[in-house]
């Protein structure tokens, strides 16, 4: 079984990231900044932040889709805020994204806030509202069932150091997979979760077992080139021990986004 977990950066690199994805043809990919604008009329929009401007794909999610047919599409919305087509507005909805290979049944989910509510009404300030999603697959072709969760942990402008809205975050994903998960399941967690190796979030997530494959396997950092702040390390997958890795890599090229996929291949 294939899974890819990848922040999509709203899709910027629409031409390289689409390509990959269909090549790719991951049984599962775990997506985190996915806008989701369906009253829009052109294919980019803006996102305006204090001075800031990024160039977004108005309608992502619906592009993943498209190529992905062969996959059930799960969008997972933390807000929804303005988009820009020079001076008009769009609501345009932002959060993370579950697709799954339809040959497997989709047994149990669960989505939920890691950090934070639902905003209807915006984004919200700093740290904004972040959500998490588990689903329960069953693999008709080995039998067996598995269990993959991924999130989008929130992000502090004082940096990616532990704090208490962190730490609680960590125990809202871990939730999310107990609500879902049964005894001798295989167990995946993924995200982008914008913390430290050492961060007591991992301490958390071993309360399921589980072991981080980024940091060790050895892979300094978890950013492309066009990412050219410090403190490289920001997406993550663990595992646990029913979980048999035949492969894992954090993927250079393409580049596909200012973060790279985490590549998974299991059994």
């Amino acid at each position: 079984m294939r899974l890819i977990c990848l922040n999509g950066w709203g899709g910027k690199l629409h031409d390289e990231l689409i390509p990959y994805i269909t090549s790719s043809d991951p049984d599962i990919l775990c997506l985190q900044e996915v806008v989701h604008t369906p009253e829009a009329k052109r294919e980019w929009l803006n996102y305006r932040d204090h001075g800031t401007e990024l160039p977004q794909r108005a309608n992502f999610f619906r592009d993943v889709m498209d190529a992905l047919p062969d996959h059930v599409a799960i969008f997972c919305p933390a807000a929804r805020g303005d988009l820009w087509d020079g001076d008009t507005r769009y609501d345009s909805q932002w959060g993370l994204a579950t697709f799954v290979r339809r040959s497997f049944a989709v047994v149990a989910q669960s989505q939920g806030f890691v950090h934070g509510a639902f905003s209807a009404n915006g984004y919200g300030e700093h740290p904004r509202s972040r959500t998490g999603h588990a689903v329960r697959i069953f693999d008709f072709a080995t039998g067996q069932p598995a269990v993959i969760a991924h999130m989008h942990g929130l992000r502090d402008l004082a940096g990616k150091h532990d704090t208490p809205a962190r730490l609680e975050q960590a125990k809202n994903l871990v939730k999310l997979v107990r609500n879902v998960a049964e005894e001798g399941d295989r167990i995946i967690v993924c995200g982008d979760f914008n913390v430290h190796p050492d961060s007591e979030t991992f301490a958390v997530l071993s309360d399921l077992d589980l072991v981080e494959l980024v940091t060790g396997r050895g892979f300094t950092d978890t950013r492309t080139s066009l990412y050219t702040k410090p403190n490289r390390y920001a997406d993550y997958l663990l595992v646990n021990p029913a979980v048999t890795v035949d492969r894992f890599d954090v993927v250079r090229e393409p580049e596909v986004s200012d973060h790279c996929p985490l590549l998974l291949e299991f059994s």
